[in-house]
């Protein structure tokens, strides 16, 4: 893995690096110094980029600087503030309900600083330059899903790509701040000019640790193979819910931008915004599961699976092929007896080297990795030839 950083001030598309955030202690007191509530229980109850204050107001000020959820009363939200200058604390609406008048201390040990935006990346060389291209963010502190989630799943997505015997393509994992992240990476080291050269798909992954639902974030157009290979996956498990590209949120809508137009889909368990523990601090280890990370996991790992064998398929003889001499076929005919081979006399009707194994898919309404153990058969019995997509 690779560690870069970009120095705070530097110029990236029409975006500029910010400066640091160090913050150090973040409370408020009441008159008898007791805390009402202190970042070192929970670090959410500081605003996110607030300035330094030092300052003892009366409760009706105390309240202007305080953010709740009111449609949540029992949790904190998770608040910030990049791109103007300001300072805050968050508590549940409950806790705000019961302060008393009186006077209280703010108190926030921070500063703004030059420092670095840092972002990591690593490739895994294929066969070929062509890239399978993952992101994922690493700058929402306490949140389980709509956070640690994504690294998680990356990070077990790369011991598996690595552990895998032969790669067709080369895969490329980033980690990023959200949206300043994504845009410097791109304005970066000639970054954008190979990702536009060599990218073949592209997935942000966000929010995969929970087990209500499985979702996608469309590309703007909705044609781009990281679409149509992650559709036929999610639809290959049953329900899953499609959202549009006007419906994005995280990072792929800074790989889908005007001029940018990269093959990028977002995948999520419950998309982010979606479920009500979003942005508070309900989003905790409660949220994610196993079984949540390892529906992730599997989705993800049989997308690399399809993408790897994706290509042209056509048949070899003219006609269709006897199958029951080269033992493929019942023969003994007799009701319910063909009902195994389906799925294989389906996809040679439709391996006539214009579809691809996802259109055929498609077409059939067998899922991709369903289709594999027929294709070994087909190429075992020399009945089918690969072409590739150019």
């Amino acid at each position: 893995m690779k560690i870069c950083s970009v120095p705070s001030g530097t110029s990236v598309f029409d975006w500029t690096v910010p400066k640091e955030w160090v913050i150090r202690d973040a409370y408020i007191e009441d008159e008898t110094g007791k805390k009402i509530i202190d970042m070192k229980e929970n670090n959410l109850h500081v605003m996110g980029y607030s300035v330094p204050v030092d300052q003892w107001v009366e409760l009706d000020e105390l309240k202007k600087y305080i953010y709740t959820q009111p449609d949540q009363s029992q949790v904190i939200p998770y608040v910030t503030s990049y791109y103007k200058e300001r300072f805050g604390f968050c508590m549940s609406e409950d806790q705000k309900g019961a302060l008393q008048p009186g006077r209280y201390h703010m108190y926030i040990d921070s500063e703004l600083v030059d420092g670095f935006l840092n972002y990591a990346e690593i490739v895994l060389p294929g066969e070929t330059e062509k890239e399978v291209f993952f992101s994922t963010y690493i700058c929402h502190p306490s949140m389980a899903n709509n956070e640690c989630s994504g690294p998680v799943l990356a990070a077990a997505l790369i011991h598996y790509v690595a552990a895998m015997k032969k790669r067709r393509y080369t895969y490329r994992f980033v980690f990023i701040p959200e949206t300043i992240g994504s845009i410097t990476y791109m304005s970066v080291d000639n970054h954008l000019e190979c990702m536009k050269r060599h990218m073949i798909a592209g997935f942000n992954l966000s929010c995969v640790g929970d087990d209500r639902d499985y979702s996608i974030v469309e590309s703007r157009y909705t044609d781009t193979l990281a679409d149509r290979v992650l559709k036929n996956v999610l639809g290959g498990r049953g329900r899953y819910s499609t959202y549009s590209f006007l419906e994005r949120g995280s990072d792929e809508r800074q790989y889908n931008a005007p001029g940018i137009e990269l093959p990028v889909v977002c995948f999520c368990r419950s998309k982010f915004g979606e479920y009500p523990e979003y942005h508070t601090s309900a989003d905790n280890m409660e949220l994610v599961s196993p079984s949540g990370f390892q529906g992730s996991y599997e989705v993800m790992t049989q997308v690399i699976c399809v993408l790897e064998s994706n290509a042209r398929y056509r048949i070899k003889v003219l006609g269709e092929p006897q199958l029951g001499k080269r033992g493929l076929y019942p023969t003994v005919s007799q009701k319910g007896s063909y009902d195994g081979v389906k799925a294989m006399t389906d996809f040679i009707t439709y391996a006539d080297g214009k579809n691809d194994l996802i259109d055929i898919s498609n077409r059939i309404g067998v899922p991709v990795y369903k289709l594999l153990s027929v294709i070994d058969k087909l190429k075992k019995a020399d009945l089918v030839e690969k072409r590739d997509i150019k």
